[in-house]
Formats: structure tokens, C-alpha cells, sequence
């Protein structure tokens, strides 16, 4: 399985006016690792250097206890599941540096598209992601 790890922080601007983690920004910060995850294994994530789009279908996310302002974070971001034109990449963020107290964790599907219809996922991305998960 690849995978990347993360560290971070709640910054100003990802705080609600309670001085927590306003709930959507945690979708950014996936983001954030799903484009570590492509860059780690290779695969261009600007569109203009791909021929496919990749929207996301499904997001979801379970908080587990409260990232305040400035708390830091650790994430690992993981490429779950290839399917036959959808990747599954999973994320487990931690409030702790010895990873035991799970903050929240999520996952999000995207589609493989070509001229706005699913497609099979590219091959260079399908091999790009076994190299990796064997290395």
C-alpha cells in the first residue's frame, strides 16, 4: 500500500470563531496529501501535464476529539484501493506524534474521466502506484 505521512497545524484560517478546526478544512488538508501521494510516487498532479480528470465522487470524514488552533497534527494518507476507473485514498489524522489518539479519519473516491466520461484508471498511474506499493 503507498503511503505518505504528514505534520501540521490548525492555522488561523482553518479555525471557527470557537477557536477549533472549522470541519470542511479537513478536506483541504487531504488534499494536500493526496497531491504528496502522487508527487511521491511520480504521477503528475497539474492538470495541464495529464490527459485525465479525477473529481471526486465520495468524501467522508468521522471526527473523533477536537483540533483547536495551533494544535499540530499528524496524518497518514494512504492509496486504499484502485478500481477499475475509481482510486480510494484514506486518511487517519492523530493529535499526537506517537499516533495513538486517532483525531479524525476520512477517505475519498475519485473517478478516472476523459472527455467528461469514467474511464478505465490510467495505466501509468496504475503501475506508478504498484511500484510504489512494493518499494
Amino acid at each position: 500500500m503507498v503511503s505518505v505521512e504528514m505534520k501540521g497545524s490548525i492555522r488561523w484560517a482553518d479555525a471557527d470563531a470557537a477557536g477549533r478546526l472549522h470541519f470542511p478544512r479537513m478536506f483541504e488538508y487531504f488534499e494536500d496529501a493526496e497531491a504528496e501521494l502522487l508527487r511521491k510516487i511520480g504521477y503528475a498532479s497539474s492538470p495541464e501535464k495529464r490527459d485525465h480528470d479525477f473529481p471526486r465522487v465520495h468524501v467522508d470524514c468521522q471526527f473523533k476529539t477536537v483540533l483547536s488552533l495551533g494544535a499540530p497534527f499528524w496524518m497518514v494518507a494512504s492509496i486504499a484501493h484502485v478500481g477499475t476507473t475509481s482510486l480510494r485514498f484514506e486518511y487517519r489524522v492523530f493529535a499526537d506524534e506517537n499516533k495513538s489518539v486517532l483525531a479524525c479519519e476520512g477517505s475519498m473516491t475519485v473517478v478516472a474521466l476523459k472527455d467528461g466520461k469514467a474511464v478505465p484508471v490510467p495505466q501509468n498511474l496504475r503501475d506508478a502506484i504498484e511500484r510504489e506499493g512494493k518499494a
